[in-house]
């Protein structure tokens, strides 16, 4: 995985296609997306976006994480997308521990939590592999404007 890029954009149009944005409330605008890129690139000290390249050139998808509040707590919140050819072989969960393994040297907040939507089964099965507790189901804002049931999985960095 490397940091978010400026050539990162056609991956985010890939990433928005409506197999991929099914658990998501549907594809975004090309507007929101161009929105979105320039968030992943304008992130700051809130986090940090990545793009998942398993082979020299061959972008699979995204993983980032970014400061959130949670049931009034400062926590951080981590999600993923990888890109239909490329699921099913490990690349999600090999990215996301990775990206845990980074949180954790930042020694920043206590927990990491994962919002996938209860008919995700395959992000909801990431997130038992890596060893995260489901807390409950929950009503969750995404995109903004509209709801959707998740599981909130948290993870408790030592």
């Amino acid at each position: 995985m490397k940091p978010w890029e400026d050539k990162d954009l056609e991956l985010l149009f890939q990433l928005n296609a409506p197999e991929m944005m099914e658990h998501l409330g549907g594809p975004e605008s090309n507007e929101q997306i161009l929105k979105r890129h320039q968030r992943y690139l304008q992130i700051g000290e809130k986090g940090c976006m990545f793009s998942i390249n398993p082979f020299p050139g061959e972008a699979a998808g995204s993983v980032g994480y970014w400061q959130t509040v949670w049931n009034d707590e400062s926590v951080y919140e981590i999600g993923w997308s990888v890109l239909p050819s490329f699921q099913g072989k490990g690349i999600a969960s090999h990215a996301v521990k990775a990206l845990i393994e980074k949180i954790k040297a930042e020694r920043k907040y206590k927990y990491i939590h994962a919002f996938p939507s209860i008919n995700n089964p395959a992000s909801n099965a990431i997130c038992r592999k890596l060893k995260f507790n489901l807390i409950s189901e929950c009503e969750f804002e995404y995109p903004p404007g509209s709801f959707m049931q998740c599981n909130d999985w948290c993870l408790e960095l030592e």
